[in-house]
C-alpha cells in the first residue's frame, strides 16, 4: 500500500474516529482503560446510526482507505463495519475488495470482514480472525476454519501472523 500521507478527508476521519468513540463507550469501554457494562439499548442506537452513515460514506467516496483518512480513521471504518447491520457488511465487502485489488486499502481488512460475514452466517471462517463465547465453560474459542492445513498461508497472503501468534493475542484480550 502507498503511504497516505495526509488525508484527503480530515473531517472524514474525525467523523469515523468519533463514532468510533461513541461505539466504545456504549460497549462499555471509558478513557483510561476503564470498564463498565455495556449499555445494549444504546449499542443498538449507535450502530444502526453507524451502519446508516456507513452507506453514505461507502456512496459517496467508496471505502474509506489511508489515504482518504488515514491509519487510524481507516481501521475505525473497519471496526465500526465488524458491527455493522449485514447488507453494510455485504456491501463493505466488494468496496473494499475492489480498494484492495487497487492497493489502496489494507488486505487485513478484507480478511477481517470476511470472516466476520462467515460466522454470521454460521460456516467456517477463511482467516482464523474470529473467536467465540459457545457458553460451553471454555470460555473464548477460535470460530471453526476452512482447510486448517493451509490456514497460515492464507493468513500470511494478507498480511496477518501466524494463528498461534494470534491465539496467544486472543486469549489474553479476552
Amino acid at each position: 500500500m502507498p503511504d497516505p500521507g495526509q488525508p484527503q478527508q480530515p473531517q472524514l476521519a474525525d467523523e469515523l474516529l468519533r463514532r468510533m468513540a461513541e461505539s466504545r463507550y456504549a460497549q462499555g469501554f471509558r478513557e483510561y482503560g476503564g470498564k463498565v457494562s455495556p449499555d445494549p439499548e444504546l449499542i443498538d442506537i449507535v450502530d444502526a446510526d453507524n451502519s446508516a452513515a456507513l452507506r453514505r460514506i461507502m456512496s459517496e467516496h467508496g471505502w474509506p482507505a489511508p489515504s482518504l483518512v488515514g491509519e487510524q480513521a481507516s481501521d475505525a471504518a473497519l471496526l465500526l463495519t465488524l458491527r455493522s447491520q449485514p447488507d453494510v457488511q455485504i456491501q463493505a465487502l466488494g468496496v473494499i475488495g475492489d480498494a484492495v485489488g487497487r492497493g489502496e486499502a489494507n488486505p487485513q481488512h478484507l480478511a477481517y470482514l470476511t470472516d466476520r460475514i462467515l460466522l454470521r452466517l454460521e460456516t467456517p471462517q477463511l482467516y482464523g480472525t474470529h473467536y467465540v463465547d459457545r457458553h460451553d465453560g471454555r470460555g473464548f474459542t477460535r470460530w471453526d476454519v476452512i482447510d486448517p492445513d493451509t490456514l497460515n498461508t492464507r493468513r500470511a497472503e494478507v498480511g496477518l501472523g501466524p494463528l498461534a501468534d494470534y491465539d496467544t493475542a486472543a486469549r489474553t484480550h479476552n
